[in-house]
């Protein structure tokens, strides 16, 4: 019989975003908005450092008024290692105009000290209020 996964804290990730997005409006999937990383920084057990300016988030607004998140991001560790972090998800608006988020990260690094990573299907929690992105990412253990 399947069993729960458990679930072990990997890092808290902080994203800022440009102020001004660009906007597709009424594509055959919905609106699409390109929310563009300006910077961040992320912290865990085993990995911290910051994030790149040059990822992004090609949001789909769909009709129930949920989002569809489709992100890739370039993380550097603080001894030099470049990590791609790439996720899909699910956002919520909520009364405050606040967006409550779910997320599925993978990762892929060709770093030795990290090649862990590789290995990992993440799950996440976030929120995203004010230009700022944040995140607790937890790596799925069988």
């Amino acid at each position: 019989m399947p069993q729960p996964p458990n679930l072990e804290h990997l890092m808290s990730v902080s994203i800022t975003l440009r102020p001004k997005s660009p906007v597709i409006p009424n594509g055959p999937q919905g609106t699409r908005v390109v929310a563009i990383v300006t910077g961040g920084t992320f912290e865990g057990p085993k990995l911290r450092g910051t994030v790149d300016d040059s990822g992004g988030d090609w949001v789909t607004l769909r009709a129930d008024g949920s989002i569809k998140l489709d992100v890739r991001a370039l993380l550097h560790t603080h001894d030099g290692a470049e990590i791609f972090m790439h996720y899909e998800g699910i956002g919520l608006r909520q009364e405050d105009g606040s967006l409550k988020l779910a997320t599925a990260p993978l990762f892929e690094t060709g770093d030795e000290r990290y090649a862990w990573l590789n290995h990992v299907q993440a799950v996440s929690t976030g929120a995203s209020s004010g230009g700022v992105v944040t995140y607790e990412v937890f790596a799925v253990r069988p």
